[in-house]
C-alpha cells in the first residue's frame, strides 16, 4: 500500500501522526502476540504516549543518543529501528536488534542511536550522563536525552545524575514522561508537590512541564531546549504531562485508575488530536484514513517477517559474556 502524496512535503505534522500510528499499532500487534504467548515474558506497552517519542525525534539531530525506561518501543521505532526487528527480538528471534537476547525490557539499537532500555528504574540517567561527558569531552555537538517516568523522579540516581550533570554542565535532556501513576500509585499520593518540574531549581537547571500529548508542543519544546543544551548551557528537565491508556504492564487490570477516568483519556490522546488539528487545517479525512492503513500495514507486514524469522540460536548463549 502506497500514499499518493509525499508525507514529507507535508511537513513534520503528517509524518508525526504517521509514526504515531506505527507506535500505537506496534504496541497493539506486540499486545495480540503476548496474549497468544508468542511473546513470553513481562511487557510494558506505551499506547498513548505517543507523542513524546516522535515529537522528541523528529527535534533530535542524528548522533544524539537514547536512553529510554524498559517502557522504550516507541522510541526505540522513533528512533528508527525497523520494526520488524523489534518484534523478532520480543520473539527471541535470531533477526532481532539483539538476536533475542534482550527481549522486551532490555533491547538496544545503537546503530540508530537508541542506547537501550533498563528495567532499574531511573538507572538510564547516569549511565546517559556518561555518554553526555563523552560528547562534551570530544566537542561532538551530540547530547543524550535519558527517559524515565514519575516514578523515577524520587530514586536516588535521577537526584545524582541531575546533580553531576549540572555540575558538569554536561548537554543532557532529562525527559519525565509523567503518565500520573508511578506502577500503580498516582503521582500525587507520593509526594508533597506534584510539579515535578520544579525539581530541577535545586540543582541550578532549567526545568518545564508541556502537555505531552500534543505533538507540536513537544517538538517545539525538545528543539529549543535542546539547543541551550548543545550551546554548553547545561542540562534541562522536561515534564511531559501524559495518560497511559494501557497497564503498566500485561494484565494489570487497572483497579486502582477511578471510574471514567480512561474514558476521559481517550478523548485527549495524541492520535485523536493530531488527527482533529490537522483536519481543521485542511487536511481531508481520506488522507489521514491512508496514513493509518498505511501504518497498519507496515507493522502487520514486519509482524509476519519477524514470524517467519528463525528462532534465536541456544548454541550461541555464551557469546557476548565476559568472565
Amino acid at each position: 500500500m502506497s500514499t499518493n502524496f509525499s508525507l514529507d512535503d507535508r511537513g513534520p505534522e503528517l509524518t508525526g501522526l504517521a509514526m504515531m500510528y506505527q507506535i500505537r499499532f506496534l504496541e497493539e500487534k506486540i499486545t495480540e502476540l503476548r496474549k497468544q504467548q508468542t511473546i513470553q515474558g513481562s511487557v510494558h506497552l506505551c499506547i498513548g504516549q505517543e507523542a513524546i517519542y516522535t515529537g522528541s525525534l523528529q527535534a533530535l539531530n542524528e548522533g544524539d543518543q537514547v536512553f529510554s525506561t524498559y517502557r522504550g518501543h516507541g522510541w526505540a521505532l522513533a528512533c528508527g529501528v525497523p520494526a520488524s526487528s523489534i518484534l523478532a527480538e520480543l520473539l527471541g528471534r535470531e533477526t532481532g536488534v539483539n538476536k533475542g537476547r534482550g527481549g522486551s525490557a532490555y533491547f538496544s539499537a545503537a546503530d540508530w542511536g537508541f542506547y537501550g532500555e533498563n528495567s532499574i528504574v531511573g538507572a538510564g540517567a547516569p549511565i546517559a550522563c556518561g555518554a553526555a561527558l563523552s560528547n562534551k569531552l570530544k566537542r561532538n555537538g551530540a547530547l543524550a536525552l535519558t527517559a524515565f517516568g514519575d516514578g523515577a523522579m524520587n530514586q536516588g540516581a535521577i537526584h545524582e545524575a541531575m546533580n553531576f550533570a549540572s555540575y558538569l554542565e554536561l548537554p543532557v535532556l532529562f525527559i519525565c514522561e509523567n503518565n500520573t501513576y508511578s506502577e500503580l500509585t498516582p503521582i500525587a499520593d507520593m509526594t508533597k508537590d506534584s510539579d515535578l518540574y520544579k525539581r530541577a531549581q535545586a540543582y541550578g537547571m532549567r526545568g518545564v512541564r508541556i502537555d505531552g500529548n500534543d505533538l507540536e508542543a513537544v517538538r517545539s519544546c525538545v528543539q529549543e531546549q535542546a539547543s541551550t543544551v548543545r550551546a554548553g548551557k547545561g542540562p534541562v528537565l522536561i515534564e511531559m504531562m501524559t495518560q497511559r491508556l494501557v497497564g503498566h504492564y500485561y494484565g494489570d487490570m487497572q483497579s486502582y485508575r477511578p471510574k471514567g477516568e480512561l474514558t476521559e483519556a481517550k478523548r485527549h490522546e495524541p492520535i485523536v488530536r493530531m488527527r482533529q488539528r490537522l483536519q481543521n487545517n485542511g487536511v481531508q479525512q481520506i488522507e489521514l484514513d491512508e496514513i493509518e492503513a498505511n501504518a497498519r500495514a507496515q507493522i502487520e507486514q514486519a509482524s509476519q517477517e519477524a514470524l517467519a524469522a528463525p528462532m534465536a540460536d541456544t548454541n550461541t548463549v555464551l557469546e557476548h559474556l565476559y568472565a
